[in-house]
């Protein structure tokens, strides 16, 4: 169970605790779109080469427009997960202190923790607050008013915010965060259904950016996260069309989950979170039929569903009927 409860996506796991499930497996556990962006007919990657230095300048512009941002503020990292990780070394100031819950990887970079109800009178703190926006597993989202003022008032204290947009793009009025003192990081393979790409951007000011460009050399990413990055972040059109669908689909888990008496929460449309006493119980009938969703070993009562497409709903509710 351990490895289930550190990360989503880990059906091998699942597969090694429940050997007897019917296969294919629905995975459930991660909050990736589940109809990922297509290449077009005709995009070719050639991997022969090292990246090309234009293209990935190119790449880092078509992003930084989808986000808001001038182009300057942007660089391409290889994972936002990569980035995070690489805080400590990019001049934020220490500690970093990591509102919880949220992602694993939030607490293992943090000297500190608070919990969000802190932040409902926050004062500020030396040091860097890292949250994400909208919060992962409870989906839970500030609105750029109130990030904006926790900006404000960390810059005043000499500390710097860190916001953690993972999951932004699927919320089309979410625009990047910005701010002399402010790093927002992103991810291209959640809202794209594209995870393996491992592309992800940091958005924050030009020194920053030049000490991360330090670390990471000069092909940051690959030629593959280069061409299909570029070409998925310039199709306005499936981005507006998509945005659309999640928040269907997500309306449609909504109405499964409540037939069978589990109320879900949060803002984002890539998952929804359940909180209930029986949710062991529910995770382990699921995982017998096959379907995985996220348990939380520090937070036993809750579950997280990804959104899964229309043809998947009824072996969920299938599931949940009988067990």
């Amino acid at each position: 169970m351990g490895a289930l409860t550190h990360h989503g996506g880990r059906i091998d796991a699942a597969k090694a605790l429940f050997p007897d499930a019917p296969t294919p497996w629905l995975d459930l556990s991660t909050g990736i779109n589940p109809v990922p962006w297509a290449p077009p007919a005709g995009l070719t990657v050639d991997a022969a080469p090292l990246p090309d230095r234009s293209a990935l300048a190119r790449l880092e512009a078509l992003a930084a427009a989808h986000f808001g941002v001038p182009a300057e503020r942007v660089a391409a990292v290889p994972g936002s997960e990569m980035a995070l990780r690489l805080l400590p070394l990019l001049g934020v100031g220490a500690p970093i202190v990591a509102v919880q819950p949220s992602y694993g990887t939030h607490g293992a970079v943090a000297g500190l923790r608070v919990d969000h109800v802190a932040l409902e009178h926050w004062t500020g703190q030396a040091g860097s607050l890292l949250l994400a926006n909208p919060n992962n597993p409870d989906g839970v989202h500030r609105s750029a008013d109130r990030l904006a003022a926790l900006g404000e008032v960390q810059a005043r204290v000499g500390g710097w915010l860190i916001v953690d947009q993972a999951f932004a793009d699927a919320m089309p009025d979410e625009d990047a965060t910005g701010g002399k003192r402010v790093v927002a990081l992103r991810s291209f393979g959640k809202f794209f259904g594209l995870a393996g790409v491992r592309l992800g951007f940091v958005i924050a000011a030009p020194d920053i950016l030049s000490r991360l460009r330090d670390w990471l050399g000069d092909w940051p990413v690959s030629a593959h996260a280069i061409a299909w990055g570029s070409a998925a972040y310039a199709d306005r059109a499936w981005i507006a069309a998509t945005r659309i669908a999640l928040v269907e689909r997500a309306a449609a888990l909504d109405a499964v989950l409540a037939r069978h008496g589990l109320i879900a929460t949060g803002a984002c449309p890539l998952f929804r979170m359940v909180e209930t006493h029986g949710a062991p119980a529910i995770f382990q009938r699921l995982g017998a039929k096959g379907i995985l969703v996220r348990p939380f070993a520090n937070a036993p009562e809750r579950l997280r569903f990804g959104v899964p497409v229309a043809e998947d709903l009824p072996r969920l509710e299938e599931a949940l009927r009988h067990g």
